[in-house]
């Protein structure tokens, strides 16, 4: 597995990834993205944020990039950095396939990306992102399952993924929706020859949203590594936007709600990597003090009251406007 690599950094931030989909794209449900990107989001100047990112995030202990075909040119401009930078081999690239982006470099686009769960899909972005990140790819992932998705009883798609993993390649997938937990257990189901088909799992989980961890712990008891994503559930948990209750904490411990928001996760146990989606040199380094926030029984209890209903929860999402 190449999370293995993961498993034997010594740095601080060894279990804290980076994920480009708010860099790769002109367009993303992020809140705070007037302030956090530059009013020029051409091609070049989102390629030239996403290498200072990088840079950074590198410099600093970070060795997991997670891209996607659908976070516009993020695989492409993670490709280039990776070609700039030879002397980078032992960092762990994983993407995802399952959706097209469609918004045309558009912040206004009617739809900014359209899912497809079959083999046909599956085929193309493969090569897509071959062309692109060739063998520094080690992880592929199919994109946002739902317990309804095909990609669950597939069988030809099965074998085609089972195909890779013989090659080399880590399988896994990510989820998202009020039924993550229904959708991981029945991935967690899927055999070809009686192996397991999936070797990791990437999942929305935060201090709002955290249904899914009996299921996210399953999974990483069955030996698969997790992925956690949307720590700070697309900036409601950074900044201005963070409720009374964790601006407080945050207050308590010298650091950022951000930061307080991410070192909850890295407290499960179950979790082995967890996602920064910063945007900015300064968002990051901000995540990246979560890998030395102590949060005693009176803050985790405090924080814990901040749940809500998932229903309630990924019905805000889906009214987040893409700025």
């Amino acid at each position: 597995m190449p999370f293995a690599r993961l498993a034997s950094a010594t740095t601080p931030t060894a279990h804290l990834g980076l994920g480009l989909a708010a860099v790769g794209r002109p367009g993303y449900i992020n809140l705070g993205r007037e302030e956090d990107l530059p009013a020029d989001r051409s091609v070049d100047a989102l390629r030239e944020r996403t290498h200072e990112l990088l840079e950074a995030a590198y410099a600093q202990g970070v060795r997991y990039f997670d891209v996607a075909r659908s976070y516009g040119r993020s695989e492409e401009f993670l490709a280039d950095w990776l070609n700039g930078r030879p002397d980078v081999d032992d960092v762990v690239v994983g993407s995802k396939w399952g959706y097209r982006y469609t918004a045309d470099w558009r912040t206004d686009a009617e739809a900014h990306e359209v899912k497809d769960h079959g083999l046909a899909m599956y085929e193309r972005q493969r090569a897509e992102t071959a062309e692109l990140l060739g063998d520094r790819l080690d992880l592929y992932q199919i994109h946002s399952v739902t317990p309804d998705s095909p990609a669950l009883t597939d069988k030809e798609l099965h074998a085609a993924l089972a195909e890779a993993a013989a090659g080399g390649l880590s399988i896994g997938f990510s989820t998202s929706g009020p039924a993550q937990a229904e959708a991981i257990r029945a991935a967690l189901a899927v055999t070809v020859d009686g192996e397991p088909l999936f070797r990791t799992v990437q999942s929305t989980y935060n201090v709002l949203e955290t249904s899914a961890a009996p299921a996210l712990a399953e999974a990483h008891d069955a030996g698969l590594t997790v992925i956690v994503k949307e720590g700070v559930a697309n900036g409601r948990l950074a900044g201005p936007h963070a409720p009374e209750a964790l601006r407080a904490v945050a207050q308590e411990t010298s650091l950022g709600c951000d930061a307080v928001a991410l070192a909850l996760i890295l407290r499960q146990p179950w979790a082995g990597v967890v996602l920064s989606g910063a945007a900015t040199v300064n968002q990051l380094a901000s995540n990246l003090h979560a890998a030395v926030v102590d949060l005693d029984d009176d803050q985790l209890s405090r924080l814990a009251a901040l749940v809500e209903e998932p229903r309630a929860y990924w019905e805000r999402r889906g009214q987040l406007p893409w700025h």
